[in-house]
This record gives C-alpha cells, sequence and structure tokens, in this order.
C-alpha cells in the first residue's frame, strides 16, 4: 500500500507538537519511581520509563527499542585504537555498535565526548562474546568525561554500543584505546626492557617459556603490580628466589622470580608499587644478565604476561575527515566500495558505482561511516564522497512519476506525484531508484523504468 505524505509545513507543523508532547511525558517519567523491577543499567533504566509511560506503544519509542537490539547485528569492526566524530540527530532514531579483538589482560578504556556537553546523554554498553557466540553484559554508563574502563579476562571480540536519548541531537567523539591492566613490575621501567616472551623456546627447544623476563640494573626494586596478598616466599630449581602474589578480586597468581633478595613475607598484604625483592640471577640465570622473570598462572595453566604489563599505549589517528559533512546526504564521485573496517587492506563488502548516494554518520581518521539508503553500513574514504548540492545533470521526465522519501515503493512514502514533462535535478541513485531534486528544492526518489 501506498501512503501519500501530507505537505511538508503541516508535517513539520505535526512533528513539533508531536515531539513537544513526547519530551513532557519523558520528562514526566523520569522522575517517576520504578516498582515493577530494578533494571541493570542505565539503558535498561531509561528504557524502562519509556515503557512505563506507554511511549514503547509509539513508532519513535517502539523504534529505540528495536535499534538498540538491531544495531548490534550491524556491528561494525575497528581496531585498536580507534577514534571517531559523529553525530545524532533526534529526528531519527539512531544508534551505533562496534565490535572489536581484545586481549586477555588489556584494559580497554572507552571515552566519550559530546557537544553540547548539557541535555544530550548517550548510554554506552558493552559486551564480551564467548566462543559459543552468547553475549555477556560487561559494563555501562550513562555519563560522559571520564572513561568507562575495564579489564579483559578472556580474549575475543567486545561489542560496544552507543544509543542516545530519544529527541536529543548531538555531536560525539569516541575514543577506544587498550593498556595494561597491572602495573609494570621493576621500578622505574617499562615493556622496552622484555627481551625474552612468552612461549620462547628453552632448553634447546625442550620447553616454553613461561613468562617474560625484564631486564634491570642489579639490585633494582621489584614491586607489586596490583594491591594483594603474598602467599608464598621460596626458592626453587629454576627460578631461585620467589615471591607469589594474589592480586585482590582477580583469578591469578603473579610470579616474580630470579630475585637477590626477597624483601616481601608470607601473608603480607601490599599495594601496588610495595617492594618484593630486588633484582638479581638466581636460579637457572646465573649465567645471564640481572633480571627478572615475570610469570602469571591461572586454573588453566600459565598465560602471556605481556598485555598485563605492557605500557606502550598507542594512540588513535585523529580525525582529518571534514566534520561538515557530518548527518550529511552525498554521493560518490567515482566508482569506489563500502569497507568493513577504516582500513585500506580491509574487506570490501559492497561495491558502488559513480552517483551512489550515502549517509554519512561519522568520520574516523580520513574515511567516513556511512549507511546506505537500504540501512546497511560500512567504511568509504572521505576523498571519494562529494556534495549533491551541484546537480549531475537535469533530467525530463516522458511519463508520469512518482516521488517518494524512500527508495523502495512498498515501504516509502509518496511525497508528490510528478507530470508528463516534469524537470528534476538528479543528484545521485540507488539499485533502481533516483534521487531527484524537484520544485521548490522537494528532493525525493523516483523509479528508474
Amino acid at each position: 500500500m501506498i501512503t501519500k505524505c501530507i505537505s511538508t509545513q503541516a508535517s513539520l507543523h505535526m512533528v513539533k507538537l508531536y515531539l513537544t508532547v513526547f519530551s513532557i511525558l519523558l520528562f514526566s517519567c523520569k522522575s517517576g519511581t520504578v516498582n515493577l523491577f530494578k533494571p541493570t543499567s542505565p539503558h535498561e533504566q531509561y528504557q524502562h520509563k519509556l515503557v512505563s509511560a506507554g511511549l514503547d506503544k509509539t513508532a519513535i519509542g517502539s523504534a529505540w527499542i528495536v535499534s538498540s537490539l538491531s544495531i548490534l547485528q550491524k556491528a561494525l569492526t575497528v581496531e585498536l585504537p580507534y577514534r571517531e566524530t559523529g553525530y545524532f540527530a533526534a529526528e531519527t532514531v539512531p544508534a551505533a555498535a562496534y565490535r572489536l579483538s581484545v586481549v586477555q589482560g588489556q584494559k580497554i578504556s572507552v571515552r566519550i565526548s559530546k557537544k553540547p556537553e548539557n541535555q544530550f546523554m548517550i548510554y554506552t554498553d558493552v559486551w564480551e562474546q564467548s566462543k559459543d557466540g552468547q553475549m555477556k553484559h560487561l559494563v555501562s554508563a550513562d555519563t560522559v568525561g571520564n572513561a568507562l574502563m575495564f579489564d579483559v579476562k578472556t580474549g575475543g571480540m567486545i561489542f560496544i554500543r552507543l544509543q542516545p536519548e530519544l529527541l536529543r541531537s548531538g555531536q560525539y567523539t569516541l575514543e577506544i584505546t587498550a593498556g595494561p591492566s597491572l602495573a609494570f613490575p621493576v621500578k622505574s621501567s617499562n615493556s622496552s626492557h622484555i627481551k625474552s616472551l612468552f612461549g620462547d623456546g628453552r632448553d634447546a627447544n625442550s620447553r616454553k617459556h613461561e613468562g617474560i623476563d625484564i631486564f634491570a640494573p642489579y639490585h633494582t626494586p621489584v614491586v607489586a603490580s596490583a594491591e594483594g596478598t603474598v602467599v608464598r616466599v621460596n626458592d626453587n630449581k629454576l627460578g631461585g628466589k620467589v615471591v607469589w602474589l594474589r592480586p585482590k578480586d582477580r583469578d591469578y597468581i603473579l610470579y616474580y622470580a630470579h630475585l637477590d633478595q626477597q624483601l616481601a613475607a608470607e601473608g603480607q598484604v601490599v599495594v601496588t608499587g610495595d617492594t618484593l625483592g630486588l633484582v638479581g640471577n638466581t636460579g637457572n640465570a646465573k649465567t645471564t644478565l640481572p633480571h627478572l622473570h615475570f610469570g602469571i598462572y591461572t586454573s588453566g595453566g600459565t598465560v602471556d604476561p605481556f598485555p598485563f604489563v605492557n605500557t606502550t599505549v598507542k594512540t588513535a589517528a585523529k580525525v582529518s575527515a571534514s566534520l561538515i559533512n557530518l548527518n550529511a546526504t552525498l554521493r560518490t564521485s567515482g566508482a569506489s566500495f563500502i569497507y568493513a573496517s577504516p582500513e585500506s587492506n580491509a574487506r570490501k563488502i559492497i561495491s558502488l558505482k559513480s552517483g551512489t548516494i550515502v549517509k554519512v554518520n561519522a568520520a574516523s581518521s580520513n574515511w567516513y561511516k556511512v549507511e546506505l539508503p537500504d540501512g546497511k553500513p560500512g567504511f568509504i574514504p572521505g576523498k571519494v564522497l562529494a556534495s549533491i548540492i551541484k546537480p549531475l545533470r537535469k533530467l525530463k521526465f516522458s511519463s508520469a512519476k512518482e516521488l517518494y522519501d524512500h527508495p523502495d515503493s512498498l515501504s516509502g512514502c509518496l511525497k508528490s506525484n510528478l507530470k508528463p514533462g516534469s524537470t528534476v535535478e538528479l543528484l545521485g541513485d540507488f539499485q533502481t531508484y533516483q534521487l531527484v531534486r524537484y520544485a521548490s528544492n522537494e528532493i525525493g526518489w523516483v523509479k528508474v523504468e
């Protein structure tokens, strides 16, 4: 069925009236008491208030709830570190989702800044995906400024979702970085002093190195990488003088070996930075330069300590693509591709011909995160997009045409009927539809016969 659209002026008046009433209802429900259940995240609390106010039965409220789930199915793959600046428009029901690979031991930081700072809330949620595909909620926030930070307990994939509250427009900048979840175990040192890695061959490759070796001058202090309890201080054949530390609220034990002196005692409670011993070369390290062998033991065996203490924190490239194009409709200036991530070597997911229409949602480095008219998302180099202000050419229709608000005659709204002989400006196209400008700057889609 074709839906006939009302006039633009009447439509805008109705939208403004509807949004005013909707805002009053939403404001009222914000101050109400929630008694039915206790939501576990700010996003769930907001959604529960929408439902309590009956707004889930409105088109816009229902769309917000559906979008919160469907956006995860369209999550775009990005690599650490990542930065983007985007725009959420009040007249739509926007959301964004990201899929990225993380390593056990990393501390992930998700930071959001926004304009305007007030009256524009963004709900941030993070999930980890298990090997069987199940999603486990990790952390959430509804504030900005302070980074949302969490330790990666198991390596794999995580998903991050951003969703603004209804009826608010604003610009945001998202930054995702990875750093160490533990303090470096050798005082006044960093990961550049690590000379032997986890898994390296030992004793003519008869065994694997189960830690990392951090070289430092003789008697350099070896320090607690986290608050915790010293559970053992002893000697053994391989490690020489060793100290074992169980960090508070963590399910693994830290192993410090080849110490010249052990300064901690069993049962001692320490804080990050407390001295546990001094660097040496005891045990099977007598013929090597002084160093600390640092290991991490879990119930499943040893794990690579490097991500836990890697002090090198990379920052994402600055956004260089023009922010003027945020929330703008553009077209490709030549044949191009939609990429799975903002990298030239990323997987190409969609081939685009010249003149294809896209909507710009965000910018990352010199790329744009875009959405095709059918809702498919991806990344495209900023240099291949152009404004639609200047038309490609003029068209004169020999037969009557129907002008839609969307390139789909089944789901699109009929804006107007164009008579035979009508002249329009061609702005771009998508599949079997052309985006045209008609009369007093009215823009819509016509089907190509």
